[in-house]
């Protein structure tokens, strides 16, 4: 199983370190760098109530940069960068460990997603995740079931600017979560692009957002659920104008949208349309979210759909919040998801929990003596990635490295973002044979102490039997490790030393650490 216990035992957390520094400690905030637009979310999270600080919104547009190659224009990127901007100027006197920030799917799709990435960072000064969809999907309904309680089992649906999450729960607990891949921008775009509202366009829209949404048609069918409720963006801005018009209280009905659609039809363009309530930024794309909010409510059967208070943002910040939580130890309740994913990833592959177990240990306590103030993330990384190591053992134990990487990488694992999942894919993959494969990820020296740690620990338990995490000690300077033993025990584990002096040569060969025994 996963050792939480070398987990909270290894090193004050990160963020408890950081407090000092910070001018609000007390602080947190979210970005949520959707498709239309990007908002920052600063709050307060004080015995379990949601207090908001402030709220930014930018509409940015950036799925609408987004090429048939699956490129990102220039133009988009620059519009994305010149809000994450503002955003840092906003949060300048905030530390890391306060902060996070996640994108949606556009950047999913973008082919030039970490060209991107690396000049976003550098302006916003703080990592971005890039989270999938039924992450996103069970932080919306986090957001939704925190700030809007309810024992009912509810529907939650989501309509962003390039896909639509759907939600089925209970309480707290997202019982079915997935994430479509239709929106408002890429609708709008591809059925309303010339601008012009015609009754064609908007049934051949409908067309094409049901046939994306067929499939959940059964496992989100109203048999399932007591109540409907929509977060975000489209429904947001549906549900206002239907207020503002006196149409509804603010719920989505199938004959509120079909007088919404009719207004749109009047108008007959997106530069005519002069309707009560809607915002200059909705008007491009309303279109496109009408025909999935329609489709989605004749599909379902969705009578009565309301505005729900939560959305991803807050559910981000709630999950930051847990997470901090679980390190700090602060309250009983808290957990990080995860450690919960871990443990049902080694479930589901039937992982040998003691031998990870084992390695973990060895793992962790080499790493503490190179890198003792390691941040609590990369520390966490070296155990979860000890806790899964093996799970390709389920395809093949020949080259079981490859498939625990590849399915770390792709595997939906709640809590994880999608950089997160191919950090830890690639560290499993660097736990044996040549480091060639990732040659590049070691020019990172969090990463390559990571490896050095993982491999070092696989090796001393390679027989799979009891050891002494104690046997071995090892060393730093600069880029040298100094790995030390008894000259007893080295005469005892022959097979051990033989594939340490094979692992100092494999060191030699990648030129990014050097390894050198001393016994």
């Amino acid at each position: 199983m996963l050792d939480t216990a070398s987990l909270t035992s290894a090193s004050k957390p990160s963020h408890e370190r950081a407090h000092g520094t910070s001018r609000w400690p007390d602080h947190l905030a979210a970005i949520d760098m959707g498709s239309n637009s990007f908002r920052l979310e600063i709050a307060q999270i004080t015995d379990g109530k949601y207090r908001r600080i402030e709220y930014l919104k930018e509409t940015v547009r950036l799925g609408a940069g987004l090429d048939e190659q699956g490129l990102l224009s220039e133009e988009a990127v620059l519009r994305g960068l010149t809000c994450l901007a503002r955003f840092a100027d906003r949060l300048r006197g905030y530390e890391a460990w306060q902060i996070r920030a996640v994108a949606t799917q556009t950047l999913r799709e973008a082919r030039n997603r970490d060209a991107f990435l690396a000049r976003a960072q550098a302006v916003l000064g703080f990592p971005i995740e890039v989270i999938s969809g039924r992450e996103e999907a069970r932080l919306i309904y986090a957001g939704v079931a925190r700030l809007q309680p309810s024992n009912q089992t509810r529907l939650v649906i989501d309509i962003g600017g390039r896909s639509t999450e759907m939600i089925l729960g209970k309480a707290r607990k997202p019982l079915q979560a997935e994430s479509f891949q239709v929106g408002s921008v890429s609708l709008s775009m591809k059925y309303f692009g010339d601008g012009r509202f015609t009754e064609a366009a908007f049934r051949a829209a409908q067309v094409a957002a049901g046939a994306e949404l067929e499939e959940a048609m059964e496992p989100f069918s109203a048999k399932h659920w007591k109540e409907a409720m929509g977060s975000s963006g489209t429904m947001g801005a549906v549900s206002q104008v239907l207020a503002a018009n006196h149409i509804t209280d603010g719920r989505v009905t199938p004959d509120a949208l079909r007088w919404l659609m009719e207004q749109c039809l009047r108008a007959g363009s997106v530069e005519k349309l002069a309707v009560a309530g809607i915002k200059e930024d909705r008007r491009a794309v309303i279109a496109g979210g009408l025909s999935i909010l329609y489709t989605v409510a004749m599909h379902f059967g969705i009578e009565n759909l309301f505005p729900a208070r939560g959305a991803l943002r807050q559910g981000v910040v709630f999950d930051l919040h847990e997470r901090l939580a679980t390190e700090a130890g602060s309250h009983s309740g808290a957990q990080d998801i995860r450690d919960a994913s871990v443990r049902e990833l080694q479930r589901r592959f039937m992982v040998d929990l003691t031998q990870a177990q084992r390695v973990g240990k060895v793992a962790n306590a080499l790493h503490m003596q190179v890198q003792p103030t390691a941040e609590r993330e990369t520390q966490r990384e070296l155990q979860w990635a000890c806790a899964v190591h093996e799970i390709g053992m389920m395809v093949s134990h020949h080259d079981h490295h490859r498939h625990s990487a590849y399915m770390l990488a792709n595997v939906d694992a709640a809590g994880f973002s999608q950089s997160q999942q191919r950090h830890l894919g690639e560290l499993v993959l660097a736990q044996r044979g040549g480091l060639r494969k990732v040659e590049n990820a070691l020019t990172n020296e969090d990463f390559a102490w990571q490896v050095l740690c993982l491999r070092l620990a696989t090796i001393k338990c390679h027989a799979r039997g009891e050891v002494s995490h104690k046997a071995l000690s090892l060393k730093r300077d600069w880029a040298q490790a100094t790995l030390s033993f008894s000259a007893e025990w080295a005469q005892t584990h022959p097979r051990t030393m033989y594939l340490l002096q094979e692992e100092v040569a494999a060191w030699e060969r990648s030129g990014s650490l050097k390894l050198v025994l001393q016994g």
